[in-house]
């Protein structure tokens, strides 16, 4: 095949567009957008991010050392661009994109309330390697949106998040799966049997929602009924009462002696 020849330049794509969360304190909690980010290790879990110095962020992270990497979802699009061209030395980022900070749980620097998952970073180095300098970080918490935990499994579903890509200027959202790791080398009818399992799986969970909704429509029902029972009960002793009284005054009023006629006069 014919390959064109390019300068060199950064081409791995795509990647992950987050949003890095930093600060000390309410007062100067900044955010910021990059995709130059991955990760450097498994144990212990280490990442990275690269930032130009001249970014107000970066100023933040290295006062503190700490900072926060939080995935983002095609919901979070617009936001994640904006705080990409916008600085936070001129605007309060978070309230122009309505995005709400929480308390990191080991760091000073806020998680994104609405990101799906955020990662908590503590720097152990700085490398500057020209236009950006890397931060090395260790993770020291995870973050996640309950919402998309698995209870029958207890893992965590980012597919259903909705995540976002970043490649060449563009933002993606994720397509099709089309395997997962050592699909390759599995055994011939593995892959259906597990396509099998986790159709059975789905069924069971809607099962379960669906006889849960019924037995919550079944006792609004029961409570409708119990309601109206009692309004209804409610009302009789008074039409009784007001029935006898109204027989009463017909039984006095026929007791009565009917008035003696005028006499003429002769």
């Amino acid at each position: 095949m014919a390959k064109e020849t390019f300068k060199p330049g950064t081409m791995i794509y795509p990647l992950p567009a987050v949003l890095v969360s930093c600060g000390g304190s309410p007062e100067d909690y900044n955010l910021m957008t990059a995709a130059w980010v991955g990760t450097l290790c498994t144990d212990p879990p280490m990442c990275y991010v690269s930032i130009r110095p001249e970014r107000h962020s970066y100023g933040l992270i290295k006062k503190y050392g700490e900072f926060v990497l939080n995935l983002t979802t095609e919901a979070l699009a617009k936001a994640t661009d904006w705080c990409g061209v916008k600085s936070g030395r001129d605007l309060n980022k978070w309230e122009a994109m309505g995005l709400h900070p929480q308390p990191g749980t080991v760091v000073k620097a806020p998680i994104v309330a609405e990101s799906p998952l955020s990662i908590e970073c503590r720097v152990v180095q700085i490398l500057e390697l020209g236009s950006h300098h890397a931060f090395i970080a260790e993770v020291v918490h995870i973050a996640a949106d309950s919402r998309y935990m698995d209870a029958a499994t207890g893992k965590f579903d980012l597919e259903a998040a909705g995540l976002m890509a970043y490649s060449h200027g563009q933002y993606y959202a994720l397509g099709e799966r089309l395997g997962h790791f050592g699909f390759s080398v599995k055994k011939p009818g593995t892959a259906r049997k597990q396509a099998a399992a986790a159709g059975k799986k789905r069924a069971a969970t809607a099962q379960g929602k669906s006889i849960a909704a019924q037995k919550r429509e079944s006792a609004v029902g029961q409570k409708r009924q119990a309601a109206a029972k009692k309004r209804a009960g409610a009302g009789k002793p008074a039409a009784a009462k007001k029935q006898a009284v109204a027989a009463q005054k017909r039984t006095v009023a026929a007791k009565k002696p009917a008035a003696a006629a005028p006499q003429k006069r002769a």
